[in-house]
């Protein structure tokens, strides 16, 4: 294979990259494709790499379709995976260049270059008891999930109440709507957000059409509240604009409040990592913890994680061989499609005004989605 401007050295490449999410799998792969001698450590706090994008289908999937072992990742794309959850500032970062070694444990992983590929993480809230939230999905299956904690109402037809009005929450409502019916289990659903529409952070026609297809369903939509606690079998909620509190039916609450970006490292045009001002030519991010000064999309999207992480991968091969010429992250997204259920998606393709949904919609987001399917067994369809 070509890469552009990589016209490698005779030295050895060691590669340590932290994060095995969409984006540092994603360099990896791509390393391993233009390098194939380099010595890969992949230091990640799970045993598998997780499908986040496809948690929710674990309502009409086996969860393990979602999580694949680095076990046999390893096997396929030559690297070692060292199970470990580090902690780090600017200053450590630094300090790992300076030094060319990160301590994991009892061990000292030397490296040429370092990746930071993290992600975001999602919000936490208080959680008592009746209260679950995607850590709790990331575990076992949404049935097993949904079928223990409802097994003790009081109700013939408890409520469940979704909190969080984004893609994650919508996704999962769906979801849980169409298992339901499918099961034939006496539920009723509703989604509480503080906003007054759903996807608000797309054009008003997503939401339009999502809140449309919740109206079908018999989902019951309540904007402008914030979630206070789940108490016995209610739910207590507040009004955004007035603060009053209200109780109401509620045997179980689902918590979906969106990614944190509490965390996110600073890098300049090239994936490099900026700390205190000073460009860290050695460390590199991307994905959801990274934040590139540039012209290319910040989005926290699977979309953008993959071509960040490849990016990143293809600096880091320049910059170890005979010519440093980097290439700029200049991506794009184009396009953002949100599940609501087996056979229907509504989002954007192209431009943000060019809304798509219905049967067509999903099936393009399957097809988008194959894609990075693809880059996992180590076939790159991906253009630069």
């Amino acid at each position: 294979m070509f890469l552009p401007f990589y016209f490698p050295s005779k030295e050895a490449l060691k590669l340590v990259i932290i994060g095995g999410g969409y984006s540092g799998l994603s360099a990896l792969v791509t390393i391993r494709e233009y390098h194939p001698d380099a010595e890969i450590v992949l230091v990640d706090r799970r045993p598998y790499h997780l499908k986040i994008t496809h948690l929710h289908e674990s309502f009409r999937r086996p969860l393990t379709d979602f999580k694949v072992p680095f076990s046999a990742l390893e096997k396929r794309f030559n690297f070692r995976h060292v199970m470990a959850d580090l902690t780090f500032d600017d200053t450590t970062l630094k300090q790992w260049q300076s030094d060319q070694v990160i301590p994991v444990g009892q061990e000292a992983i030397g490296f040429d270059y370092l990746l930071v590929a993290t992600g975001a993480g999602f919000k936490k809230l208080e959680k008592a008891s009746r209260v679950i939230d995607l850590d709790d999905f990331v575990e076992r299956p949404g049935p097993e999930v949904l079928e223990e904690n409802l097994a003790e109402a009081n109700s013939s037809v408890p409520w469940i109440t979704a909190v969080g009005g984004g893609a994650t929450g919508i996704q999962y409502l769906f979801e849980i709507a169409h298992f339901l019916r499918e099961r034939r289990m006496p539920c009723r659903l509703r989604l509480v957000g503080s906003e007054q529409r759903v996807l608000t952070q797309f054009d008003p026609k997503l939401g339009q059409y999502a809140e449309a297809r919740m109206a079908d369903l018999g989902i019951e939509h309540l904007p402008g509240r914030f979630f206070r606690a789940q108490e016995a079998d209610h739910v207590v909620l507040e009004t955004v604009e007035t603060g009053d509190l209200s109780e109401l039916d509620s045997h179980l609450t689902l918590l979906f409040v969106g990614k944190s970006a509490s965390f996110r490292l600073h890098a300049n045009f090239f994936g490099q990592v900026v700390a205190d001002g000073e460009v860290l030519d050695r460390v590199f991010t991307a994905g959801d913890c990274s934040y590139y000064r540039s012209l290319g999309s910040n989005a926290m999207t699977a979309q953008s994680a993959v071509r960040k992480g490849k990016l990143a991968a293809r600096n880091i091969l320049r910059h170890s061989g005979h010519v440093k010429l980097l290439e700029p992250y200049l991506h794009r997204d184009l396009g953002y499609l949100i599940s609501l259920g087996p056979q229907d998606s509504v989002g954007w393709m192209v431009s943000e005004r060019n809304v798509v949904a219905g049967f067509p919609a999903a099936v393009v987001k399957e097809l988008v989605e194959a894609q990075y399917d693809l880059l996992l067994a180590g076939i790159d369809t991906y253009v630069l």
